[in-house]
């Protein structure tokens, strides 16, 4: 009797046996590697997956900083008196910039008078694109000049030009003056009353920007601005060469209207909106001047100042010449 076979053995003749044929070559490739948890749909991880996705959808996406554009070391010079006069100077302009339906007058007529002469591209664009080119707080009226970087005198050859041309040097420079429109302002004041230049320090001033070029209306194209690495002491080689270096402070030895050395070459110092003149600026002024004004008022505004000393020195000088 034969003994019955384990359970589930197969059958078969003892001996070498033929191949499959191929029918189970598929079962013997395998199942491939075994997929990690997140994809296996049955698993916990898959689950933690989704839910972290959807969260993910959900919260707002951050923008990436935005990159700057090759052309973004470019200055615009916006306003219409501002855009005007830089174009009547003939300083590098790259493009002008017309609003949509601008509102026509005299000065935009000469601008495109003056742009098409100099073969200079003019582009109508959008106001709010005119906006950015402005700038915060800025006012384009509906015009836009670029320009390259301002280039900066040396305060050395800015010397040597006045003198060149027989004129008596009044020359401003500003002591950490960080607001662009004050620099603007003081700009304009100095062509208004014949100054012939400013100087700044490299260092902790503000720059010719647009929104410099704006509040000087124009002025920036005809008084050049000279950068001082070391402003100290470039007004000690100033006082090398005969130039009497004036500084206004609140606390001045001086009151302005007393001054009486305004005919010979000047430079008036002119301090930071906050702090005033620095110890070493201060120690290097050959007089130290202030301004009289009310008890009410605690002082005046940097380019106010420089205003008011550049009037008096304009008078005084004016009277000496008649």
């Amino acid at each position: 009797m034969a003994k019955p076979g384990r359970p589930g053995a197969g059958k078969g003749k003892k001996g070498a046996t033929k191949g499959s044929g191929g029918k189970g070559k598929k079962s013997l490739a395998g199942r491939g590697p075994t997929p990690k948890a997140e994809d296996r749909v049955y698993h916990k991880a898959h689950k933690r997956k989704q839910l972290a996705d959807r969260s993910a959808a959900k919260r707002p996406q951050q923008k990436s900083a935005p990159r700057r554009r090759p052309n973004d070391d470019n200055e615009y010079v916006t306003g219409r008196n501002s855009v005007l006069e830089a174009l009547r100077t003939r300083i590098p302009a790259a493009t002008l910039y017309i609003a949509q339906r601008v509102e026509m007058d005299d000065r935009v007529k000469e601008m495109l008078a003056i742009a098409h002469k100099r073969e200079l591209p003019i582009l109508e664009v959008t106001r709010p694109e005119l906006d950015r080119m402005a700038g915060f707080d800025g006012v384009h009226q509906g015009v836009a000049l670029k320009v390259p970087p301002y280039e900066y005198a040396h305060p050395q050859d800015l010397l040597e030009e006045i003198i060149g041309r027989g004129e008596t040097p009044l020359l401003v420079a500003l002591d950490g003056v960080t607001d662009p429109r004050n620099l603007g302002a003081i700009i304009r004041s100095t062509a208004a009353f014949g100054g012939q230049g400013l100087i700044i320090p490299q260092r902790r001033s503000a720059g010719v920007n647009s929104a410099a070029w704006k509040t000087s209306a124009g002025a920036a194209a005809r008084i050049p601005v000279a950068m001082a690495p070391n402003l100290t002491n470039v007004l000690k080689d100033l006082k090398k060469q005969g130039v009497f270096v004036l500084g206004l402070d609140g606390g001045g030895e001086v009151s302005m209207p007393k001054v009486e050395l305004a005919d010979r070459p000047l430079v008036i110092v002119v301090g930071s909106e906050g702090d005033g003149l620095s110890r070493l600026v201060t120690e290097t002024c050959d007089q130290i001047v202030s301004i009289p004004i009310s008890q009410q008022a605690e002082s005046l505004n940097a380019g106010i100042a420089a205003s008011v000393a550049l009037y008096q020195v304009s008078t005084i000088r004016g009277q000496l010449a008649e």
